[in-house]
């Protein structure tokens, strides 16, 4: 049996997925120029899924897609954009979640999160300051041999002292 990679999508779940891809729309207002069957065909929907699958799968950046297996990575990007923009992916999230609720049951009344967001108490010592504000020229004590830094003064006043 040939295994699937994490990214390819099977028959059975690009069964599922069709029916909520936008379908492709022309802009009414827009006079189109080129003839019919000119340009570059468009890439197939389930190549386009797939790479974006592999995207969020492998975490690499849109331009890094193997351009011999999914094609143009800007088409695919372009897209992942419309697409997104349509609901596509939050129809196919709800879709989920429906499928699942069915299955297994969800417990829509009762939900928990839990989280913490704040800095190491302890760590402050080893870590020094926050590197944001190692570059910044306030504050900082001046290095052996070189003059302080003093803040900028009304050139009218150069020969008197403040």
């Amino acid at each position: 049996m040939q295994r699937i990679q994490s990214w390819e999508v099977s028959d059975a779940l690009w069964e599922r997925v069709a029916p909520f891809i936008p379908p492709a729309t022309r802009d009414p207002q827009r006079k189109y120029v080129r003839k019919a069957g000119a340009g570059r065909k468009p890439i197939a929907y389930r190549t386009v899924f797939e790479g974006i699958v592999y995207v969020l799968r492998t975490g690499c950046q849109w331009k890094a897609l193997p351009k011999e297996q999914f094609g143009s990575a800007s088409a695919i990007h372009a897209y992942f954009q419309k697409w997104a923009q349509a609901g596509f992916f939050s129809k196919l999230w709800e879709a989920g979640l429906t499928e699942y609720d069915d299955l297994k049951g969800i417990a829509w009344d009762w939900q928990s999160i839990d989280g913490a967001m704040t800095k190491a108490p302890l760590a402050q010592e080893s870590v020094g300051r926050n590197p944001t504000d190692r570059g910044k020229k306030r504050n900082q004590t001046t290095h052996p041999g070189r003059r302080p830094r003093y803040p900028a003064r009304d050139r009218g006043h150069r020969g008197q002292s403040a």
